[in-house]
């Protein structure tokens, strides 16, 4: 507490004022005892009446901050109230800080986690740090052989991605950091010793602080991050230091996600490549063509397959299987895939269809899986320009030929599911696709494709055999087309099960001519 007269000298002041301001004397002017902010406090106050509204006066004290509270006395004097405020506006500062920091962190976290692309995490999370932790920022990725994905950013320039050799042991802490250690504190990293390679081009003076730390990740290192400002910035504080490990805790969880999903992504896509249902073109001289639909538009996979397995030459059979896995989705798919394995380790039986179904339904009854399949074999050999086939069907639809007149006849093969019973039993039936004929295969998802005028009647085998009988000389290709356009009108935007059809086709060969309008077909091979 001081007291201060009109005249701005010192009339008395309290104990821990005299600690405050040692020098001062009882009889001082407060402009040559105090900071000059108090005496231009006083000023103001003397000379015009005091305005309680306005607030206190706050000012510097040997390094404190200060509030000062008048109180004018009746004989013109005014009391100075002083107030120690430096604690509480620190942790209004500190507490402000680490709100802005709370917030960049969420903003980065919620900004990095929506991408799963590595590439563009690294440039996210480089662009990031150089704005709001540095003036630069360099994001060293694991090595990919001997060389290292580099990403450059600069506050207020572009992000930039390279690949370099470099040597990791030329920045101090980086070797380590990129194997999961904990990084090296800042003061104890030499600006001087920073090679060429970390400064970003366009970075404005020289290194001036350095910060190195790792980029934690789900069980192993996600990189390390190398944070730079020049000699005109302030050097990293410790509590700077601290904020960058918490951001590279969450960018190093991002990228780890991100390259966690990239590499299931390339897992799936070559195990389901292997599932996907083969492209069909000509074999020995005979024309197959096939069409898949999944139960779901967003599935690529389902129950039904077909494969198409050529002979080692034309005096041999090439074997067609379209089959029917029991349910839908991934888990059929599984099935199938497993029945496609066994029937193609299988190939070397293929001349007896009776002896394949044994062993696959012995194979599908020995797994794990609680389902069954239908499925149809085919051996195909073209013979004379004609095409001979042996069909045996195993629980599933009859085959259909699509005759040269356009007469539709069906296959009268019949047989057990297999999977299900402890023995199968089939019947093979041979028949002749003479030129321009054609034999089609599908599954009951053609069939009972539930649509219509209502959207509860099923397509059916008597509408599927009308209209076949239009695509008489059709191409194998036309004829998958055809049935598979007729089977999504009928179904319009209705649910449906997974759909599979594989023709079969002796083909027209030989030049075409054209007499009175009408062709006097192709000379056969």
């Amino acid at each position: 507490m001081l007291v201060v007269d009109r005249h701005g000298s010192l009339v008395h002041f309290n104990a821990a004022a005299r600690s405050l301001l040692p020098k001062a004397t009882s009889g001082d002017w407060l402009h040559e005892a105090a900071p000059s902010w108090l005496s231009d406090a006083h000023r103001r106050v003397t000379d015009g009446p005091c305005d309680e509204d306005a607030g206190p006066s706050v000012g510097p004290v040997n390094d404190r901050i200060f509030e000062a509270h008048p109180t004018a006395a009746p004989d013109g004097d005014v009391v100075w109230w002083l107030i120690d405020d430096t604690d509480r506006r620190q942790a209004e500062t500190a507490l402000r800080s680490a709100k802005a920091r709370s917030e960049v962190l969420s903003g980065a976290s919620s900004t990095l986690l929506s991408t799963l692309n590595v590439p563009r995490c690294m440039e996210v999370a480089a662009g990031l740090a150089a704005e709001h932790l540095s003036e630069a920022a360099v994001l060293v990725a694991p090595a990919q052989g001997r060389r290292h994905p580099l990403t450059y950013a600069r506050r207020g320039g572009p992000v930039s991605q390279v690949t370099l050799p470099i040597d990791t042991r030329s920045v101090p802490g980086l070797s380590e950091a990129l194997q999961g250690f904990p990084p090296v504190p800042a003061r104890w990293i030499n600006p001087g010793d920073i090679p060429d390679w970390v400064v970003p081009a366009g970075f404005a003076g020289p290194v001036g602080s350095v910060i190195v730390t790792p980029l934690p990740g789900h069980g192993v290192p996600a990189g390390a991050l190398i944070l730079l400002r020049s000699s005109t910035e302030q050097a990293f504080t410790q509590g700077e230091e601290v904020f960058a490990r918490l951001f590279a805790a969450r960018a190093g969880a991002a990228l780890s996600a991100a390259r966690l999903y990239t590499e299931q992504a390339t897992v799936t896509a070559t195990l389901m490549q292997e599932l996907l249902p083969p492209v069909l073109h000509r074999v020995h001289g005979v024309d197959y063509a096939g069409g898949y639909r999944a139960s779901k538009d967003h599935e690529r996979v389902g129950g039904d397959f077909y494969d198409v397995h050529p002979g080692s030459d034309t005096t041999q059979e090439t074997l067609v299987v379209l089959g029917d896995v029991s349910g839908k989705g991934l888990d059929a798919a599984v099935l199938t895939g497993k029945i496609r394995n066994t029937l193609h380790a299988l190939l070397p039986l293929a001349g007896n269809h009776q002896r394949v179904l044994e062993l696959l339904n012995g194979a599908l009854l020995s797994s794990h899986h609680a389902r069954f399949a239908t499925l149809v074999l085919a051996s195909v050999r073209r013979r004379a320009g004609r095409a001979q086939l042996r069909m045996t069907s195993a629980g599933h639809l009859p085959p259909l030929v699509i005759r040269a007149d356009g007469t539709v006849e069906e296959m009268p093969t019949r047989g057990t599911l297999v999977g299900a019973l402890p023995t199968v039993s089939a019947d093979t039936v041979e028949t002749v696709l003479e030129p321009g004929e054609t034999c089609l295969l599908y599954t009951d998802g053609i069939t009972e494709a539930r649509g219509g005028p209502l959207g509860d009647e099923l397509f059916g085998e008597p509408r599927l055999k009308r209209a076949l009988t239009e695509c008489a000389a059709m191409p194998a290709e036309a004829i998958v087309e055809r049935v598979q356009m007729l089977a999504a009108q009928w179904l319009g935007s209705g649910r449906h099960d997974d759909m599979a059809v594989v023709a079969i086709s002796a083909p027209k060969n030989g030049p075409l001519s054209v007499v009175n309008g009408r062709s006097k077909g192709r000379r056969i091979a």
